[in-house]
């Protein structure tokens, strides 16, 4: 070692070093890699994707060799740089020798390399996976030596090497992926995709057309009366009951209807009860995701919801459900539901049946959501009582001031958001 010049070591001092920095920018941007993208990489045929998604399937065996790799190429360092500074110090160089070269190795070695792999990680991680790859051939016994012994430790530990760790996305992080990703998904699509990923949590009940507002057809009453309620109806699909709605009959179509007022003469209540199609039942409490695949199944667009005992609670339909991912189909986007009109204050007069879940997506409102479905319901919850016109109360950040009162229901209400002082 003596016969080789100062600046040959160096050179070979330094060479190590940027070897321990790659060993140290690989170790970390291995690690940091977007598993889904480099999923994607590699099924689209990457090579350095391909070969980095290999060397991850065994995460043990790859940290095994960076390790190897790295800890032999400090300690030769460590030891060469040592010699360096004694045959430029003298004995003194055995004392400040490693404290030069902790920062050198610090800076060089593992901050910097360190620091890029983690805000680039694919710049050093695919071109790296050519080299790690066959390293890892070439050292195989020495890293399945040093996993074993490791293993073995860990195991007498209680830790359980077989179990991975799950990587897929739960709902809640798809949909924080989903929000963040304003750079790369127009805000229109944001919202379809979240609406896709609420549909899971979202009840038939929370969107269905009450008992009190399905609008139908008594086969029971005159059908002079029947002729004129289907001339003026202006739905495309009605049930059609004997007095009730719970002794359903069917569902007529407008189309099958049209064709039958052109004679209206000939028009018969059996005519009606003929071309009725038997009605399709959907259960409270299923899921919005669940609904829409029993729709696509039964080939129906239009449910009865129905309690446990058979009872008919409210009316569902396929539109209902679409709007919930792509929201109201109206030709004017500024338009508010039927329900909610805007006032010259800034204030909103609301139908107490309007739904809190079709109010907060319609204002982009925070209403509670986790109790009563409609704002009469939640203004009957929190006074725990049916109140007078003109009773007044605060919910949150909304104040409401109950405007009309029918049939012990809250009929319409005027709503303020207040405004928070930052």
């Amino acid at each position: 070692m003596d016969d080789i010049p100062i600046y040959l070591l160096s050179v070979i001092l330094f060479l190590l070093i940027g070897i321990a920095g790659f060993f140290s920018g690989s170790e970390t941007s291995m690690m940091a890699l977007n598993r889904y993208r480099l999923r994607h990489l590699a099924n689209d045929g990457h090579k350095g994707a391909t070969l980095a998604a290999t060397l991850l399937k065994h995460p043990d065996r790859l940290l095994g060799l960076i390790l190897f790799g790295n800890n032999i190429v400090q300690f030769y360092a460590a030891s060469l740089g040592v010699v360096i500074t004694v045959r430029l110090m003298g004995d003194i160089g055995y004392v400040v020798g490693p404290v030069i070269l902790t920062f050198i190795f610090l800076i060089f070695a593992e901050a910097a390399p360190k620091t890029v792999a983690a805000f680039h990680p694919e710049w050093i991680a695919f071109p790296a996976s050519y080299v790690l790859k066959p390293l890892s051939v070439v050292c195989y016994p020495f890293v399945w030596t040093i996993n074993k012994i490791a293993n073995g430790l860990l195991v007498m530990l209680r830790f359980k090497l077989d179990e991975q760790q799950d990587t897929n996305l739960s709902r809640e992080e798809l949909r924080t992926v989903v929000s963040e990703a304003t750079k790369l998904l127009p805000s229109r699509h944001r919202e379809m995709l979240l609406g896709i990923l609420d549909l899971e949590q979202v009840m038939v009940e929370d969107i269905m057309a009450p008992r009190n507002e399905i609008t139908g057809i008594d086969i029971s009453e005159d059908l002079t009366e029947i002729i004129n309620s289907l001339g003026q109806s202006s739905h495309t699909r009605l049930p059609l009951y004997r007095e009730n709605l719970d002794d359903i009959v069917g569902v007529i179509h407008a189309r099958r209807i049209s064709r039958l007022l052109k004679d209206p003469g000939e028009l018969t209540k059996s005519d009606l009860e003929e071309i009725a199609v038997e009605p399709y039942f959907a259960p409270l409490g299923t899921p919005l995701s669940t609904q829409l695949l029993n729709f696509q199944r039964a080939k129906k667009r239009l449910g009865f919801v129905v309690d446990e005992y058979g009872t008919i609670q409210g009316l569902i339909t396929l539109e209902d459900i679409l709007e919930e991912i792509v929201g109201e189909f109206t030709t004017d986007a500024q338009m508010y539901h039927v329900d909610i009109l805007e006032q010259g204050d800034g204030s909103f007069m609301i139908d107490g049946a309007a739904t809190i879940r079709e109010i907060n997506r319609q204002l982009h409102w925070s209403l509670p959501t986790g109790g009563p479905k409609t704002l009469n319901g939640l203004i009957l919850d929190r006074l725990e009582d049916i109140p007078e016109p003109g009773t007044s109360l605060r919910i949150d950040d909304f104040t409401m001031e109950i405007i009309q009162v029918i049939d012990n229901a809250v009929k319409s209400v005027r709503v303020n958001l207040l405004k928070r002082e930052e």
